[in-house]
């Protein structure tokens, strides 16, 4: 009888937590698929477009479907995006898809070729799924952000190689899902955070290249360290994985020299290599100056692991350096949306 009352307990918190965004906010710019309606819009695109270059708060709407299109955003002034759901705090609800599936050759650049590609401060997503859909082959980056005051939620990214583009500001990616292969969570100088994310691997390669060039500890905006910090995450095997996954996966690889990862707390399942950590190639190996750490890994994916010399497993001392406050800076109350940390 206990346990059947905390099941209920369980379940009816779950019920008081979640909540639903199905119509849009006041004064919201209104996106919906095939609409002919005097004050919509189509695509994601043309909604962006209408909106004033200026320092105003705006935000969109996006009704549930498949937007076929690439997005790139610039505005100044704060812009907040959301994407129809029946539950506002779980990726799994997401009714909107953006989707393209042009590469880097293609477009010219890694940046190029994101789906959706945000060029601007004071920027927040909820409940969009955002995808590559080229697949294995070549770099084909699903998001690309440039962006300070940056935040995703509950949000969705799927490609295979290079997925995720954390290049430059202030993110955080909280309680959202982000799949690849490929080097898919990646980046040079963006200060990132990640917390109570899904992260699916689909292929053999790596979760992070981080591509930290100098070791410029302390030097970055609000005085945080440039490095992708990691906090509650678990790592699993996408559905779609390749039989050849099994064994060929590793937390990360360095991209630059001196590249910074941080992982707290992971719930490791996908079967990954036993070292978790690789150099960036043989003939330019990028360990001597890294930081690829963990804490409190757990997990089948993480059991018998044999970690190089370059890797660091953390004390409970040593992992309180690496949060939230470290990774973005100490005034990340002023524009994290904390209901998802």
């Amino acid at each position: 009888m206990k346990v059947l009352d905390l099941a209920l307990v369980f379940s009816f918190c779950q019920m008081v937590f979640a909540a639903s965004r199905t119509s849009p906010p006041s004064g919201a710019k209104i996106v919906r698929a095939g609409t002919t309606s005097s004050g919509e819009y189509s695509t994601v695109s043309a909604a962006v477009a209408s909106l004033p270059n200026d320092s105003s708060n705006q935000s969109i709407f996006i009704y549930p479907g498949t937007y076929n299109e690439q997005v790139y955003i610039t505005r100044n002034g704060p812009l907040a995006i959301y994407g129809y759901t029946t539950d506002t705090m779980s990726y799994s609800a997401n009714q909107v898809t953006i989707q393209a599936g042009v590469t880097a050759q293609q477009a010219g650049s890694d940046d190029a070729s994101g789906t959706v590609r945000i060029h601007k401060n004071d920027f927040k997503m909820y409940n969009v799924n955002v995808k590559n859909t080229h697949g294995a082959g070549t770099q084909a980056i699903a998001f690309s952000q440039y962006g300070s005051r940056v935040g995703l939620y509950a949000c969705g990214f799927y490609g295979y190689q290079d997925t995720l583009y954390a290049n430059a500001g202030t993110q955080v990616y909280l309680r959202s899902y982000i799949e690849g292969a490929t080097d898919f969570i990646f980046g040079r100088t963006g200060l990132a955070f990640f917390g109570k994310n899904t992260i699916a691997v689909s292929g053999a390669g790596w979760v992070t290249a981080n591509g930290r060039t100098s070791d410029d500890s302390g030097s970055s905006d609000h005085g945080s360290i440039r490095s992708d910090v990691f906090d509650g995450n678990s790592i699993v095997l996408a559905s779609d994985a390749t039989s050849s996954t099994s064994g060929a996966v590793y937390l990360g690889r360095p991209w630059g020299a001196y590249a910074k990862v941080i992982f707290k707390n992971t719930v490791v399942t996908a079967p990954m290599n036993k070292a978790l950590w690789s150099v960036w190639s043989t003939s330019t190996p990028n360990t001597s100056n890294v930081l690829f750490a963990e804490y409190n890994s757990t997990g089948s994916g993480v059991s018998g692991a044999t970690r190089p010399s370059f890797a660091t497993v953390l004390s409970a001392s040593q992992a309180t350096a690496y949060s939230i406050s470290s990774a973005v800076g100490s005034d990340y109350a002023s524009w994290v949306d904390l209901t998802y940390l």
